[in-house]
């Protein structure tokens, strides 16, 4: 799946009253959103905009979810009661940011989204076509007087985020100020609750390491760190969730749950909705007893007033994570000397590195995840010549084929389901507006995932059921060769992904294409779908043994086709002629691409070679769960699509060879003769 750079995932508030003489004049609210028609409240916020007295001129506020810059990395799912755009604008768009004053109401969103805004939006809202947070800053100056304050809502602004805004206001003699009740919510009289679901435990089966093993990691790690940090602030919702192997379903298609920690050398603290922990977990985890291996659980609003007296001891230095703590809870860790920082927490750093049992299993639910795709292409190409499919009931019967396997557990994303021009656009996200028939005179783009107790998945093939163009062709082949070279490339362990990422783009480069989109994210096990900080980007963190992370180039010819071509790999150790610390990739997803789509020609020896002894992994590891579960058609159907290629200089090509080299020699012989 496409990672896509969007402002943070965060969540909720509590208003603070001031006495300075400035009035409110301006709420700014960001986040991802949903989709159903609404009417606009803006009008009902400025009068709470009117209402407020304050230091205030203004007030911003970002949202995601709930009340955390909460999973990682900034998520493209929203749960309901935090669809705090949709509800204020009737905008149903994944991103933007809105801006009310007491006069005006402004909604900036990216080009995906233009039209859809105009048509939802009534005419309260002005529709603002740059997104960067310059153009929200100089939208501000034009409003608001000088010497007034915007306010926000610190807990849905990233550190960066704020700083950013601070940058671009800070000379125009206006500047921010933390309102920490979120305004929306004060007018949203019928926003939806928390998920009344029972948190759950992870099965001992697919657990290496118990909480309390992962607690005296983590605070080995504390106590190793020169800074000596005696405490630890968990922000992102992944975090809590895979420290004390906990699971949830407040985000869709994200097992988290809305949740805060702080952990000490000597206690733990866990904020979080305590009508949703059972008597169960609550003796899962030592939450009656006092000690350094007893959690103590506290309402998970009462995180700010809690890490405010934490930090009032002396002696105390508090470590976040940057890039995904809230600034509502950075700005109470004061003075300075008691904060350090780092981009990533120890819990994330820790996290990307799968254990022995969290590798295998990843490896087994991608094995059965196989089996489903391979049902659907087989689906597809009996059915898409009938005329009868579109890429909603393709999307549909994608999740149908996961949802028959052992321990799913629905979708890891919403299906990328895309035919013809539509699979150019390389966000696409089919509707009841957009949904196009399948026929066999386009190329079809499905990615798609889903999550499983033991795993997460995601997958990107693309087809064509006709006969595609010589450029078609040639696009998908040199596609699939950066996929080959990455996958295939040697690396010192501790290289960054973001230095081999041209490996991606250089068959696509030779002849004039690219494509504007990442290389590859990280995986989790029954996780998120973008699992931060593995990847290719510049931010994230060096390659060791044990991370997961998809390799996904494409190509995109606008108004006509699109291509991408995903597999999630491990990285795994490699022996050298020389040296013994050296790295490459392991494929764990196992679906054979579209032959028809392959040129051959196009491929170096050593690329053919990695493609076929692919397809004989595939062979040798689907093949025997497809048996298992009586899928004779779908093996026929696989066996047929992983036929090895011929090699120069393999049997098949010295067999053209050898009739030479015989008829040459029958030919001297007769001449002798």
């Amino acid at each position: 799946m496409l990672l896509r750079a969007t402002p943070p995932h965060t969540f909720t508030h509590t208003l603070h009253a001031t006495s300075d003489p400035q009035p409110l004049r301006v709420w700014i609210c960001s986040q991802r959103a949903r989709s159903v028609k609404m009417p606009s409240y803006s009008w009902l916020l400025a009068l709470y905009l009117a209402a407020l007295t304050g230091n205030t001129d203004g007030a911003v506020a970002r949202e995601s979810t709930e009340r955390n810059c909460s999973s990682t990395p900034p998520s493209e799912y929203i749960a309901p009661r935090d669809a705090r755009l949709a509800f204020m604008t009737g905008f149903t768009g994944s991103a933007g940011t809105a801006v009310v004053t007491l006069n005006k109401a402004a909604l900036w969103t990216d080009s995906r989204y233009w039209v859809q805004a105009e048509r939802q939006m009534d005419c309260n809202w002005e529709l603002e076509k740059d997104v960067s947070i310059s153009s929200v800053a100089q939208w501000l100056i034009s409003e608001v007087p000088k010497g007034d304050e915007i306010g926000f809502d610190p807990f849905l602004f990233s550190l960066k985020t704020q700083e950013d805004y601070n940058i671009n206001l800070e000379s125009s003699d206006r500047s921010l100020k933390s309102i920490t009740e979120n305004l929306v919510d004060k007018v949203w009289k019928e926003r939806p609750s928390v998920p009344p679901d029972s948190l759950t435990r992870l099965p001992d089966r697919v657990i290496q390491r118990t909480w309390q093993e992962k607690v005296e990691h983590i605070r080995t790690q504390m106590g190793d760190s020169p800074y000596k940090p005696t405490g630890l602030l968990l922000s992102a919702l992944d975090e809590t969730a895979w420290l004390f192997n906990m699971r949830g379903n407040d985000i869709p298609y994200n097992p988290f749950f809305y949740s805060y920690t702080l952990l000490t050398m000597d206690e733990i603290w866990l904020f979080l909705h305590m009508e949703r922990v059972t008597e169960e977990l609550k003796v899962y985890l030592n939450a009656s007893c006092e000690g350094a291996l007893c959690v103590q659980l506290k309402g998970y609003d009462t995180i700010l007033d809690h890490l405010k007296n934490y930090v009032t001891r002396p002696g105390v230095k508090v470590w976040i994570g940057t890039e995904y703590t809230n600034y509502a809870l950075y700005e109470v860790i004061t003075p300075q000397d008691k904060l350090l920082t780092s981009s990533y927490s120890p819990v994330l750093t820790t996290k990307a590195v799968k254990d022995e049992t969290e590798q295998q299993i990843l490896r087994d639910a991608h094995v059965r995840d196989a089996v489903a795709v391979i049902q659907f292409l087989m689906w597809l190409e009996k059915t898409v010549p009938e005329g009868n499919q579109t890429e909603l009931t393709a999307a549909e019967y994608v999740d149908k084929c996961r949802s028959k396997q052992k321990d799913s557990r629905g979708p890891s994303f919403g299906t990328i389901s895309a035919s013809g021009p539509n699979a150019a656009l390389a966000h696409y996200s089919p509707s009841k507006e957009t949904n196009r028939r399948l026929t066999v005179d386009e190329m079809y783009l499905v990615d798609s995932g889903g999550q499983y107790l033991d795993g997460t998945t995601d997958i990107t093939r693309t087809v064509h059921w006709g006969k595609p163009t010589e450029m078609q062709k040639e696009a998908f082949t040199r596609v699939l060769m950066g996929n080959i070279e990455i996958s295939r490339t040697i690396f010192p362990s501790g290289t960054r992904g973001v230095n081999m990422e041209m490996l991606g783009r250089r068959a696509l480069w030779e002849v004039g294409l690219n494509y504007g989109h990442g290389t590859g994210h990280g995986v989790g096990n029954y996780f998120g779908v973008h699992e931060w900080p593995v990847g290719f980007q510049s931010n994230n963190i060096p390659f060791r043994a044990g991370m997961f992370t998809s390799i996904e180039p494409g190509y995109y010819k606008e108004n006509d086709f699109g291509i991408r071509i995903e597999d999630v790999a491990v990285v795994v150790p490699v022996q050298t002629k020389y040296g013994n610390n050296y790295l490459t990739f392991d494929t764990v997803s196992l679906v054979p691409y579209d032959r028809k789509l392959i040129d051959t020609s196009l491929l170096s020896s050593e690329q053919l070679h990695f493609l076929n002894k692919y397809y004989e992994t595939i062979r040798s590891m689907v093949g025997p769960e497809l048996d298992n579960q009586g899928l004779r058609e779908e093996k026929d159907w696989m066996l047929r699509n992983t036929e090895p290629f011929a090699e120069i200089g393999s049997s098949a090509s010295v067999s053209s060879s050898s009739l030479t080299l015989i008829a040459l020699a029958v030919a001297l012989l007769h001449n002798i003769v």
